[in-house]
């Protein structure tokens, strides 16, 4: 059975998982590239932009488990893109040029349709103008009994945590202050929803903690 799996979503000290006034020039809002500064070295990041080398390690081990049995994507609109409001036309195709690293379906969450995009690679996005039941049905038929990765943004995933609908939760949280920007756990009772700790892997870089539906 497929299950709902979120990976290295990172977080800083004070519970940001992105900056404020996410743009063009600010893709995780301002100051949000800071979180993630664990990731570049490794190896699995490297290899997700076609570049060679990158540390190993465990890092890059727990890195790598993201993409481990993944046979489809869904992610928020924020995530996808800095547009907002209905598209104004095709031109965006996401931040992560002709061959984006996802090479599944990729299904995008928003209230304004378009049609799919093809990439090279492997990556479609798919566009899902209906609620998130409904986009985790369409990943769960693509997925073709591998499991769905969760991507951002924040909004996204506090969705399917409200719904209980996330099977696993890697979180990783960065030596970074934000400040202000969208936080990931207010309001959410994770032992209520049935939330466990079940891995803490404290690093040179970060923290990890691993959170898995029990119940």
């Amino acid at each position: 059975m497929s299950k709902l799996r979120v990976h290295a979503f990172t977080l800083s000290l004070d519970g940001y998982g992105a900056g404020p006034d996410q743009s063009l020039e600010n893709p995780l809002g301002v100051g949000g590239v800071a979180l993630h500064e664990w990731a570049f070295a490794t190896r699995t990041f490297q290899q997700m932009f076609g570049n060679e080398g990158g540390s190993t390690g465990v890092e890059d081990n727990i890195a790598a488990r993201g993409f481990d049995n993944i046979g489809a994507w869904i992610m928020g609109r924020n995530m996808f893109g800095p547009v907002r409001g209905a598209w104004p036309d095709d031109t965006w195709k996401g931040w992560w040029g002709d061959n984006p690293p996802y090479h599944t379906q990729v299904f995008v969450l928003t209230n304004h349709a378009r049609p799919s995009i093809t990439m090279d690679g492997g990556t479609v996005f798919h566009f899902v103008t209906d609620d998130i039941h409904a986009a985790l049905q369409l990943a769960t038929v693509a997925a073709g009994g591998q499991d769905i990765r969760l991507g951002g943004g924040v909004a996204t995933i506090r969705q399917y945590l409200r719904a209980g609908l996330i099977d696993e939760l890697h979180l990783v949280i960065a030596p970074v202050l934000l400040g202000s920007g969208e936080h990931l756990l207010t309001g959410i009772d994770l032992p209520k929803l049935g939330y466990q700790c079940t891995e803490y892997v404290p690093t040179q870089h970060a923290a990890h903690v691993v959170l898995t539906k029990t119940q």
